[in-house]
């Protein structure tokens, strides 16, 4: 039974996925962007298509250095990014951003646009830049991320960035894909050294406080001095990493430099301590895990008898007739038939 396509439509042509993989490993953007629309489809002639693809640029893949970019609002996470993956380019990086917009609720469709947002990046003959809906996943992350980051990888680009919606207890679910990750902030936000954002902090490699410019610039420092303070005692130093905070202007452009110089620092350190290998190996482990849980996930409730039965099990369990418990094991046996 095909499945419902709820984000795009996809141009039917008579094009060969041998094809198409040749095309991107060329460093094609259009047809990239062609198989990333495949990829995000929920067809499921598309999903076939998508893995037989996937299949063939496998062996291209895993060469890249992935970023998470996560934020509280306000902080320029887009703006942030064009200016790092501008000075990228003009290194001769070549630089994808796969950036994750909120999503109607309606159309569940892109708001913001991100490439609107980074017109100067998207100029770049070197940059690939993606908006892609979340469609309300868990995380902020789109559920077909990591397979659009091994696309962008088959394509040659060395640097990928993961934008993420916000910041929040569910946007660790982006340490999960990524080798290096960063939580962008600004002076005066309040609360972010505690309760919910302590989480985020626990997880990051690095914080970088923007809008260093101007009469902000002494704030700036000093709030990038408090984190240190915070990040020592959060996360003593050992031989494995010692995150810091930094300071740059989105404007003038100070910090930029040296921030691409903390993250080769750490890419460095995770070669040398064979850390980026684990931890590949690792998000391959969850990744793997969460989508077989996924899939039963969908299976089980797609179930005939489970849909048919489910409503008034539920009646019967808020009604206090019957015990959760139990209702469990009416269900599960259901779908086992």
């Amino acid at each position: 039974m095909e499945k419902k396509f709820r984000y795009r439509k996809i141009k039917r042509e008579n094009f060969s996925i041998e094809k198409l993989a040749g095309c991107i490993r060329k460093g094609s953007r259009v047809h990239l962007a062609k198989a990333i629309t495949l990829i995000e489809s929920n067809r499921w002639d598309d999903f076939q298509k998508g893995q037989e693809l996937l299949t063939l640029l496998m062996p291209y893949t895993g060469q890249s250095l992935r970023i998470g970019i996560t934020g509280v609002p306000g902080a320029g996470k887009s703006t942030f990014i064009e200016r790092l993956g501008t000075f990228l380019c003009q290194m001769g990086k070549k630089v994808a951003v796969l950036a994750v917009d909120p999503s109607s609720t309606v159309t569940h469709g892109s708001i913001l646009g991100d490439k609107t947002r980074m017109e100067q990046l998207s100029k770049e003959p070197n940059a690939f830049i993606r908006p892609s809906p979340s469609g309300g996943t868990l995380g902020g992350v789109h559920r077909k991320t990591r397979e659009t980051i091994l696309l962008c990888e088959a394509a040659g680009y060395e640097i990928i960035f993961v934008e993420t919606v916000g910041v929040g207890q569910s946007e660790v679910d982006v340490k999960t894909m990524v080798d290096m990750f960063l939580l962008l902030t600004i002076t005066g936000a309040g609360d972010e050294l505690q309760g919910l954002k302590k989480g985020i902090v626990e997880l990051v490699d690095g914080v970088i406080v923007t809008k260093a410019d101007g009469e902000n610039r002494k704030r700036a420092i000093k709030t990038k001095n408090e984190y240190n303070q915070f990040l020592k005692f959060l996360r003593p130093k050992t031989d494995l990493w010692e995150p810091k905070a930094m300071i740059c202007s989105n404007i003038t452009g100070e910090g930029i430099r040296e921030i691409w110089a903390f993250v080769e620092h750490f890419h460095e350190h995770l070669r040398k301590t064979n850390r980026f290998d684990e931890q590949r190996k690792e998000q391959l482990k969850d990744w793997l895990m969460s989508s077989i849980i996924d899939r039963l996930r969908q299976s089980f409730f797609e179930h005939e008898k489970v849909k048919k039965e489910l409503p008034s099990t539920i009646e019967q369990v808020t009604k206090g007739n019957l015990p959760v418990s139990t209702a469990v094991e009416k269900i599960l046996s259901l779908y086992h038939e």
